[in-house]
């Protein structure tokens, strides 16, 4: 994955998304603060305050997250 899309996706008008990985796993990023992009790492928190540090070599996409009441 190119983390200048994930970059481009933080600036201006925020719209929260997930992160997709190449195991199946999903990582939803409602708010910027959720999130810090480095130069060889992502950072994600959920909202109990608890990070997972992924390697930008297993996201495999990145999309428009759905709201829950849409998601029914």
């Amino acid at each position: 994955m190119n983390l200048e899309e994930i970059r481009r996706r933080l600036q201006g008008g925020f719209k929260p998304f997930t992160l997709h990985l190449s195991d199946g796993r999903k990582y939803d990023v409602p708010h910027p603060e959720f999130i810090m992009v480095t130069r060889r790492s992502v950072a994600v928190a959920d909202p109990h305050g608890f990070i997972d540090v992924l390697d930008p070599l297993h996201i495999v996409s990145v999309k428009d997250l759905v709201p829950r009441k849409a998601r029914r």
